[in-house]
């Protein structure tokens, strides 16, 4: 994961004059991209297939490859992965589908074998001898681990246990599936057809047998023996604990390279002498509007937490809120839906916006009609954003179903949770967005010359936005799981944690140089090494989510290894930010809160990002931390952390400006911070860190499905430390209640009050025609 402020980072000072960053930045994306989409075209080539034909040893069909892709899309309809997961992807609170149903096969395989008694169980397996359950283990595994597909034929064949096996699964899944569960706040009725449960529990066996039976020429199943299961013989590969070792002695050169070369370098003063109150520009009428952005994010921030609130209490409560049925209106899975598809949406915003807000000023120039168009951006925003979630939940309620539900209501999976229709038109407004970006900084383009200048690099990481975010095109609901799960994590990766930082990175070079923290050739090398550091490792760390996604086993050697080295920039993070900090605390006192934010973004990039990050990178981890509540750690820390930080950041800059001073409540600022940082903090130490090491530990000795059953799930040490989380809930909420207070007080000063805060300079309307 990037860092956001690296752009204030005077590594670049001297060492980078004797290089064409420029040139540099090309190749390395080059390279990068070139091996991404390399190991795409792999994962393609050697994704578990789907077998036209499954059947058992007297020749009797038990499924086919039409039911696997039916199920899917049910699945994917009804909320997908945020009911449960599938290959460790998706929601914690329900089982993992691909790990309950391999064990429940598993165990229903050992009895046909023992005593020709499907509904054998955990304990009846436990209640043997140690003898005889090592033995019947080794015959369970005779059964699951030899790869019976044929290729020629387009068949699957099962063993005669297995068939029998099988039986007993489809008849637990017609209960479960049909009648649901409070423990994992399954809904009564999740599913009402017979065929809809038949299909779907067919679609989890398929990712089961997946995980179980061995690659052709490999001594591993294609999803690299995951789920951990002894019964059946899941054990991580012996190159997994070869590669998480090999990443972090890659990691620590890294860092002892970087640190060596940050140590040595020349101290070169670079950071201007800037006034006590630096110019302000008299906001333009575009400008003003972007304040309406603002506001409105900070709206879905407060829903946001709201529809949290209710999520985590789930998971105490399977089938209600303090005893309201909420369950029937407002199901776990549309309550977590809401809660990722807001995230994205009011951290997006507040960058477009921001975007929106520096181009007419590092442009110079205020396009006419430039308001109308932020106007209309706004609306069309705010249509996506009601449609996907009104969609959204119609599809977790089944009033959207199959392609319906995929165009117009929940795509099945997180973070690209909106139908493709609002997905479409989120892209158009980008581009919309992009359009009006350019427009206004286009005199700074004409008037720069140099294509590789910082105007320039402002407009090509604005092209990225929409670019990288239509990589989610690539897939539907019928593409194979591995490819999809691929496409999806470069708009997740890529898009939110690339390139979406690569812009805030070049707008925060920019503003430092414009308000005199950095020369402008200064910010600019700053920059291009900034990306170039990132986009060197980034771009293939994309591979770290792949590990057991169906995929060939070098894609584990390729993602532990360059995600490794995504946390080396982080290690400078906290020496470049004091230092800049004190060497214009002129300054810092008039952008105080805008810094401080920026700040707490380095932070939570360290320890988030970097910390928790690199946690469950190593595949060694991941084995056995898939799927577990381990990941919101790292999902909590950095997604607010760092990317709602960063937010917040961009919007206080660009309010700092065009707040009059008696709107700017400082004492309200330093509370959100420090409730809003604070929180988040009491969070993660009283709450996700106790309860995702305690199921981490559950499967490490008992396998991955027994840390995601009811017994796991709803012990009192979950319970208690889902509880635990209430303070740094409360915290939380009380600092964003104040941000959200403040914003809208900023909102309505700008459009009530004088905007001109000391010296100033007003940007220059549009000639007619230019």
């Amino acid at each position: 994961m990037a860092n956001p402020s690296l752009e204030v980072m005077t590594l670049a000072r001297n060492r980078s004059r004797s290089f064409n960053l420029p040139v540099w930045l090309v190749l390395v994306c080059v390279i990068t991209f070139s091996v991404l989409l390399g190991a795409g075209a792999a994962i393609s080539k050697y994704a578990p297939p789907h077998p036209s034909l499954v059947q058992s040893p007297q020749q009797e069909t038990i499924f086919t490859a039409a039911d696997v892709e039916n199920g899917q899309v049910t699945y994917l309809g009804r909320g997908g992965q945020h009911v449960g997961s599938v290959w460790g992807h998706g929601s914690y609170l329900a089982p993992d589908w691909t790990a309950d149903v391999l064990h429940r096969w598993g165990l229903a395989t050992a009895g046909v074998l023992y005593a020709n008694d499907p509904s054998f169980s955990q304990a009846d397996l436990e209640a043997l001898s140690a003898s005889d359950r090592a033995l019947l283990e080794a015959q369970v595994q005779e059964q699951f681990k030899p790869n019976r597909y044929d290729a020629e034929t387009d068949t699957l064949a099962l063993t005669a246990a297995q068939a029998e096996g099988l039986k007993q699964v489809f008849a637990d899944y017609q209960e479960l599936l049909a009648h649901g569960s409070r423990i994992h706040s399954i809904p009564d009725g999740w599913f009402k057809s017979e065929q809809d449960i038949h299909d779907v529990t067919t679609f989890f066996v398929w990712t089961a047998w997946a995980a179980a039976t061995n690659r052709p020429h490999a001594p591993f199943s294609y999803t690299a023996n995951w789920p951990h299961d002894d019964l059946i013989g899941n054990q991580p590969p012996g190159q997994f604990l070869v590669w998480s070792i090999v990443s972090v002695m890659v990691l620590i050169f890294a860092i002892a390279a970087f640190l060596f070369i940050y140590l040595t370098q020349e101290e070169a003063d670079e950071v201007q002498v800037v006034a006590d109150r630096p110019a302000i520009r008299i906001a333009t009428p575009s400008q003003k509007a972007t304040s309406l952005f603002f506001g409105v994010a900070m709206a879905l921030f407060g829903v946001q937490i709201a529809m949290g609130m209710v999520t985590a209490h789930y998971a105490v409560e399977g089938d209600g809120f303090y005893g309201l049925p909420l369950q029937q209106y407002l199901p776990y899975a549309a309550s977590r839906t809401w809660h990722l598809q807001l995230a994205v949406f009011w951290i997006a915003t507040c960058w477009l916006a921001a975007g929106l807000y520096f181009a007419p000023r590092f442009g110079k120039q205020e396009p006419k009609g430039q308001v109308w168009g932020n106007g209309a951006l706004l609306i069309a925003l705010t249509v996506v954003v009601v449609g996907s979630l009104i969609g959204s939940w119609a599809s977790v309620q089944g009033f959207l179903t199959g392609d319906n539900s995929f165009m117009f209501g929940h795509q099945g999976y997180e973070y690209v949770e909106l139908g493709r229709l609002w997905q479409l038109l989120l892209i158009g407004g980008m581009i919309f967005w992009l359009w009006l970006m350019f427009r206004a900084l286009r005199p700074a383009i004409k008037a720069e010359g140099n294509k590789t200048g910082l105007n320039h690099f402002f407009f090509y990481s604005a092209i990225t936005i929409p670019l990288f975010y239509a990589s989610g095109l690539m897939y539907n609901n019928h593409t194979s799981l591995s490819m999809a799960e691929y496409w999806r994590w470069w708009v997740v990766h890529l898009w939110v944690e690339g390139f979406f930082e690569v812009f805030a990175t070049v707008t925060i070079a920019y503003l430092c140089s414009e308000l005199g923290f950095l020369k402008k050739s200064s910010a600019l090398r700053a920059t291009y090494l900034t990306t170039i550091l990132y986009l060197g490792s980034g771009v293939i760390g994309t591979l770290h989510h792949l590990y057991f996604a169906g995929t060939p086993s070098f894609i584990a050697a390729m993602g532990a290894v360059a995600s490794a080295l995504e946390v080396v920039p982080l290690t400078l993070i906290g020496f470049e930010v004091v230092k800049t900090l004190r060497m214009s605390q002129q300054a810092e006192r008039f952008y105080r809160w805008p810094l401080r934010f920026f700040l707490a973004t380095c932070f939570w990039n360290l320890v988030g990002a970097g910390v928790f990050g690199f946690l469950i990178n190593p595949p060694i981890v991941l084995y056995y931390s898939q799927g577990l509540n381990t990941t919101p750690i790292h999902a909590h820390s950095a997604l607010f952390g760092v990317y709602g930080c960063l937010a917040i950041a961009l919007m206080l800059f660009s309010l700092r400006e065009i707040v009059p001073d008696r709107a700017w409540n400082e004492k309200i600022l330093r509370f959100s911070f420090w409730s809003l940082n604070g929180g988040l903090g009491m969070m993660m130490v009283l709450g996700l860190i106790p309860n995702g090491f305690y199921q981490l530990m559950q499967s490490i000795n008992q396998g991955t499905w027994y840390a995601r059953s009811a017994e796991v799930i709803g012990s009192p040490w979950m319970q208690w430390t889902v509880w635990l989380r209430i303070p740094g809930d409360i915290v939380f909420t009380l600092g964003a209640i104040a941000i959200v207070v403040f914003t809208g007080r900023a909102v309505y000063s700008v459009f009530h009050q004088p905007t001109q805060l000391g010296p100033s300079e007003a940007i220059s309307p549009a000639v007619e025609g230019q």
